[in-house]
C-alpha cells in the first residue's frame, strides 16, 4: 500500500466527527491493504510508531526538503527506513539520522511529508483509535464485530488479529482464546467527577483503592510464572518478588490482574517514579530489589485452573480471587449497595488518600472483564491537582491541528523572577480554544523557527495534572504527569502564576 493512500485516509478520518464515517473509511482502507501491511497501517493510523521513539526532533524535521512530485513510497518501505533510523548510534549518529530523515522526506510528496512529520513528532491526532479500527476491520472482512473485539482482547494485539483476518477470513478468529502464559490487554477505567456520581451510575459496586503503581498481569502454570505490564511487555526477570509471591499461592494455574507498588519503612507508598524506576531497571536486579522492593497487590482474576472467568460478574470473580489470594495481597475495598452507601464510600476515599494512595476505582459488581477496553463498568475517582502556569512557547500542530499552535510549553515562576519549564501539553483543548490561543500566541511571538513559536511569558493558563515526577530534562528537575488544559486565565497576570517552590512543597515525595 502506498503511504499516500494512508495519509489521505488519515486526513479524511481527521476531518470527520462521525464514527460511522470513520468506520467506513477504515473498512475501505483495510479492503485495499495486504495482510503484511497491517502491522504498519494500524499503528500509523493511531499516531504510533512500531519502533517507538526514534530521537528525531524539530531541529532535524524542520529543515526544508523539496517534496517529490509523485507518490512512490509504500508503508512497508517507510517502516523499514524508520527501523534503520532507530538502529543508528555512536559517533556521527546525529548527522546520519539527519541524512536518513532528509532522504525519507525527499522521497515523499508534500502531503506525505506533513503526515510523516506529524507521525515522528507524535502530533497525529486524527481519532482513528483502536476501537474504531476494530469496527472497520470487521466490516472489511465480514466478521462479527463482537468476535473481532474478543479476539483482540485475548490476543493482546489488533495487528495480529487483523493480519489473520485479512489473510484467512473470519474463521481465523477461532484460534484466539484465553491462554495462561499469553497476556491480554487489561480492562481500563473511565473517570468520574465524584464518588457520588460513580455510585449513582453503577448501583451495586465495589470501591477499591487506586494504587499509584505499575499495572501487572501475572500468569502461573505449575512452576512457571510470567509477569507482564499493561502494554504486554514481559518483565518477569526484573521482579523476582512477584514470581516468589505467585509461587506461594495455592493455585497451580491462574491469571491475576493487579499492580506492583513499593512501600517505605512506614508502610506508605513511595512515589510513582521510584516504583517505575525499579520496574524499569534491568541491571543488577538483586541490588535494585534490596533498595526498592516491590509488592504485588491483586484486584482481579481472569482464569483459575482450566476455567476462563472473563465473562463472570465481578462479584463472582472477586470471590474466586479471595479463595486464591490472601487478604494482605488483595487491594483494600468496600462494597456499596447503591446511593444510600455514598457516605461510606466517601469515607473510604478519604481513608485511601490519607494512606497515601491516589484515589479509588469504583467497579460494577455485575460487569464481566472487558480486556483491552475502557468500559463504563469501572470508574476512577481521584483529586485533581491544578496550577496556574505561563505559556512559554507553542509548537505547530499536525493532522486536525494543521495551521494551529498546539503543543504548549508550560512554565512556573522561579525565585529570580524568571520561569522554569515544567513540561508540555496539547490535551484538553477544544477547537475554539485552539483557534483563540493560536491568534493570541501569535500576538505574543518573539521567535519562530518554523516549528516552535516562542512567546512573551504573559499568558496564564490553568492546568490540571495527575502528579509530579522527577525529570532531568527540565530545569526544575521535575515535570507534570498527564497535564491538560482547563482554561485560560486572562484575569491573572504572570506574576500571579504558581511558583516552582510552591509546587515542590506540595509534592515533597518527588523533591529533586
Amino acid at each position: 500500500m502506498l503511504l499516500s493512500r494512508l495519509a489521505q485516509v488519515s486526513g479524511e478520518v481527521a476531518a470527520t466527527a462521525a464514527r460511522s464515517r470513520k468506520i467506513a473509511l477504515l473498512a475501505e482502507l483495510f479492503r485495499e491493504a495486504d495482510a503484511e501491511d497491517v502491522p504498519v497501517v494500524i499503528p500509523y493510523l493511531a499516531g504510533r510508531l512500531p519502533q517507538g521513539r526514534l530521537g528525531v526532533g524539530w531541529k532535524v524535521l524542520g529543515r526544508p526538503v523539496p517534496p517529490a512530485a509523485e507518490p512512490t513510497l509504500t508503508v512497508r518501505e517507510v517502516d523499514a527506513l524508520l527501523t534503520g533510523l532507530g538502529k543508528v548510534s555512536g559517533p556521527g549518529s546525529q548527522a546520519e539520522r539527519a541524512r536518513l530523515v532528509g532522504a525519507l522526506l525527499g522521497a515523499a510528496t508534500e502531503t506525505e511529508q506533513r503526515f510523516l512529520r506529524g507521525l515522528l513528532t507524535g502530533e497525529v491526532r486524527q481519532g482513528a483509535l483502536d476501537a474504531v479500527a476494530v469496527e472497520g476491520l470487521a466490516r472489511a472482512t465480514g466478521a462479527d464485530p463482537h468476535d473481532v473485539r474478543r479476539a483482540v482482547m485475548l490476543s493482546g494485539s489488533l495487528q495480529t488479529v487483523a493480519r489473520a483476518l485479512l489473510g484467512e477470513g473470519p474463521a481465523a478468529l477461532d484460534r484466539f482464546r484465553l491462554t495462561v502464559g499469553r497476556p491480554v490487554l487489561p480492562m481500563l477505567a473511565h473517570s468520574a467527577s465524584s464518588v457520588a456520581e460513580a455510585v449513582r451510575r453503577l448501583g451495586a459496586c465495589a470501591v477499591e483503592e487506586k494504587l499509584d503503581g505499575i499495572r501487572v498481569q501475572v500468569h502461573r502454570d505449575g512452576d512457571s510464572v510470567r509477569v507482564h505490564t499493561r502494554t504486554l511487555e514481559d518483565i518477569t526477570s526484573r521482579l523476582p518478588e512477584v514470581t516468589a509471591a505467585a509461587l506461594a499461592l495455592p493455585g497451580e494455574r491462574f491469571i491475576l490482574d493487579g499492580e506492583v507498588i513499593s512501600f517505605d519503612a512506614t508502610g506508605r507508598p513511595r512515589s510513582f517514579q521510584e516504583t517505575a524506576g525499579r520496574v524499569g531497571s534491568r541491571a543488577d536486579v538483586a541490588r535494585a530489589a534490596g533498595q526498592v522492593p516491590v509488592s504485588p497487590v491483586f484486584f482481579d482474576v481472569l482464569a483459575a485452573g482450566d476455567r476462563d472467568l472473563l465473562d463472570l460478574p465481578f462479584a463472582e470473580r472477586h470471590a474466586e480471587l479471595a479463595r486464591l489470594v490472601p487478604e494482605p495481597m488483595r487491594v483494600r475495598r468496600t462494597v456499596a449497595g447503591g446511593p444510600r452507601d455514598v457516605p461510606e464510600a466517601e469515607r473510604f476515599l478519604a481513608e485511601t488518600l490519607a494512606r497515601g494512595h491516589e484515589g479509588v476505582v469504583i467497579k460494577s459488581l455485575d460487569a464481566p472483564y472487558s480486556a483491552g477496553r475502557r468500559g463504563a463498568a469501572w470508574l476512577k475517582v481521584k483529586p485533581v491537582h491544578t496550577l496556574d502556569l505561563v505559556v512559554l512557547a507553542a509548537e505547530r500542530g499536525h493532522g486536525r491541528r494543521t495551521g494551529k499552535l498546539s503543543n504548549l510549553h508550560l512554565g512556573a515562576r522561579t525565585a529570580d523572577g524568571g520561569f522554569a519549564m515544567l513540561g508540555k501539553t496539547f490535551k484538553g483543548m477544544t477547537d475554539a480554544m485552539l483557534a483563540w490561543q493560536t491568534e493570541r500566541l501569535r500576538e505574543l511571538a518573539v521567535e519562530d523557527d518554523g516549528w516552535t513559536v516562542r512567546v512573551r511569558p504573559e499568558l496564564v493558563v490553568e492546568i490540571a495534572y495527575d502528579g509530579l515526577q522527577r525529570s532531568p530534562r527540565y530545569p526544575a528537575g521535575v515535570t507534570l504527569r498527564f497535564a491538560r488544559v482547563l482554561r485560560y486565565r486572562e484575569d491573572k497576570r504572570p506574576e500571579e502564576a504558581d511558583t516552582v517552590e510552591g509546587l515542590l512543597a506540595a509534592h515533597p515525595e518527588v523533591t529533586p
